[in-house]
């Protein structure tokens, strides 16, 4: 299997540090608004990743973190009124919901930071330990000039390092490209107790923390959006190796190219910003699924209505051949395809480097030769090839399980009102939608603080 390595900026062949068994980290989201498609277009594709190693036989530990401690919660937050914590949680359910409505279930555990204070502190201590953090007024920072190798994943030596993305502006550093690992307490922010000071950690060391906890110094993949590489990949990087003096800290690298929305960067002041739960109130996830998986993954991809129209087209297409071989029965016929085959075809097309396009052509056109032959297919045959679908939509998840009556985004705003009438106790109204929703074959259970959904 060979794929793109971020650090070697080259195609590498996989070879895993243990045999048969891999460790994956992806970033996951900073909790503080409602998610776009470029967290779906990621999130999407590692979990294709994630499906097909584990149906190729390895044992994958698939682990996410989420940021819900941050200058962008608190900021939000400020501009809300509310409480960071409480808005990081608000968004963190809407994460999981929306997460679970694409199918993206190949998490193995999702890792809080504030639920990992301790062990971020005692790396920060390690960093203050060995000389290569710095105490100042206002919290501690990584020196950046003590690891020689800061600016190689990015491509960059320290005299070209880019300023001003996402860097820490600060007096009280010594050098420009420092950056923090633990901010001291301001009035009205959330803290924790440090060896500094009460505060709270940088968002850098967040994760290094946490894939040091769950997998040691060294681990296999580490994925994200390739707009993380700078600078936050490349901290992640040196606070690592600077402490485990190990040559990796992930030894592959993996990022995914950039969205636009009709040829234009995606932002809210162009006002085409589009969210998972907008895209899905006219959209089935295995088309949104569709459209993210039906191009090369490190490419920048345009979103636009008409590549939504035509992902749903080839999704119902795909569906309609899929439910039509799932009718033949007890027929002899002279149309046949050669499984064995079909599925070493598809699999080298994931073994070079990840190519789900690759996959999705082929599926087309074995679904075009179907639909042409329809009438000349053994019921041998229509099992081989529901096989090979079943196989190919394991990690792809394309193929609609039916027709629903309401659109999900429609259903997660329905939720989110009974959310609100179960806080002011209104129950007798919340229980009048769950019965409301079950007429629709839509099932509702309260666990745990929030609220799970399926079909039946």
């Amino acid at each position: 299997m060979f794929f793109h390595n971020t650090l070697t900026r080259s195609p590498q062949e996989f070879k895993p540090m243990h045999r048969g068994r891999i460790n994956l980290f992806v970033c996951g989201p900073t909790v503080q608004d409602h998610f776009h498609i470029g967290h779906a277009r990621t999130y999407i594709f590692f979990d294709a990743v994630a499906k097909f190693l584990r149906k190729t036989g390895y044992s994958v530990f698939y682990l996410q973190n989420i940021t819900d401690i941050d200058d962008k919660i608190i900021n939000r937050a400020k501009e809300e009124k509310s409480d960071p914590l409480e808005l990081a949680e608000s968004y963190l359910e809407e994460y999981y919901r929306e997460m679970k409505e694409l199918k993206v279930d190949s998490i193995n555990f999702y890792a809080r930071a504030t639920l990992h204070i301790d062990e971020i502190v005692s790396q920060i201590e390690r960093l203050v330990s060995a000389g290569l953090a710095y105490e100042t007024e206002d919290g501690v920072y990584f020196e950046v000039r003590k690891f020689k190798d800061y600016g190689e994943l990015s491509g960059q030596n320290l005299d070209q390092i880019k300023h001003g993305v996402r860097t820490d502006i600060s007096e009280s550093k010594r050098n420009p490209e420092d950056f923090v690992v633990w901010k001291k307490m301001k009035p009205g922010e959330p803290f924790w107790d440090s060896p500094w000071g009460k505060g709270r950690p940088g968002w850098h060391v967040e994760d290094t923390a946490i894939t040091e906890s769950y997998f040691g110094e060294e681990y296999d993949i580490h994925g994200a959006g390739s707009d993380l590489i700078f600078p936050h990949h490349e901290a992640e990087n040196a606070i690592a190796r600077s402490l485990s003096g190990k040559k990796h800290l992930a030894r592959y690298w993996i990022h995914t190219g950039m969205l636009n929305v009709n040829s234009e960067k995606m932002s809210k002041s162009l006002k085409n910003f589009r969210t998972i739960s907008e895209i899905l109130e006219n959209y089935s996830p295995e088309v949104l699924r569709y459209a993210m998986l039906n191009a090369n993954y490190r490419t920048m991809l345009d979103f636009s209505e008409e590549m939504m129209e035509s992902s749903r087209e080839n999704v119902g297409y795909i569906t309609k051949v899929y439910k039509r071989l799932k009718k033949v029965k007890g027929k002899e016929g002279k149309f046949k395809i050669d499984l064995k085959s079909e599925l070493s075809t598809l699999t080298k097309a994931m073994e070079a480097d990840f190519d789900t396009r690759g996959v999705i052509m082929r599926l087309l056109e074995i679904c075009s030769d179907i639909n042409r032959n329809i009438e000349s297919i053994s019921s041998e045959s229509a099992d081989s090839i529901i096989e090979l679908l079943d196989w190919a939509n394991s990690f792809l998840g394309i193929v609609e399980s039916g027709e629903q009556p309401l659109g999900y985004g429609l259903i997660s705003s329905i939720l989110e009102i009974r959310k609100d009438l179960r806080k002011k106790k209104e129950f007798d109204l919340s229980d009048r939608i769950r019965a409301e929703l079950k007429a629709y074959g839509i099932y509702i259970e309260d666990v745990n603080g929030g609220t799970e959904w399926w079909f039946e």
